[in-house]
């Protein structure tokens, strides 16, 4: 079975989220009373998936690092600019554009 590119992101992105959920909140993070209801449960919702999206991001670039510590090659500017995007607007479309380059390089398995 082939999964694209954008199937195996996602399964990262849930993974992080999973791990992201069974990691205890910090002390002051903590919530106190019942569940956060309409909007603000929405706002707990995108800044889940948020954290979830950066932290793929975070990993693939300690892969990126690794291979140019290796290879010494310089910065990919294409990746480089990629990267610059994901993080001016955290997106699933913007961390598989980071991934494409890194799947090229044969750094995603």
């Amino acid at each position: 079975m082939s999964d694209t590119l954008t199937d195996r992101i996602l399964a990262r992105v849930a993974d992080a989220r999973t791990a992201l959920e069974r990691t205890p909140a910090p002390r002051k993070a903590r919530r106190r009373g019942p569940a956060p209801l309409g909007s603000a449960a929405a706002e707990v919702e995108h800044s889940r998936e948020a954290a979830s999206l950066r932290r793929v991001f975070q990993d693939l670039g300690i892969s990126y690092r690794r291979y140019r510590s290796q290879t010494r090659e310089p910065v990919k500017p294409e990746l480089r600019d990629a990267a610059y995007r994901f993080r001016a607007d955290p997106s699933l479309t913007s961390l598989v554009a980071v991934a494409a380059y890194l799947d090229d390089m044969d750094l995603l398995s």
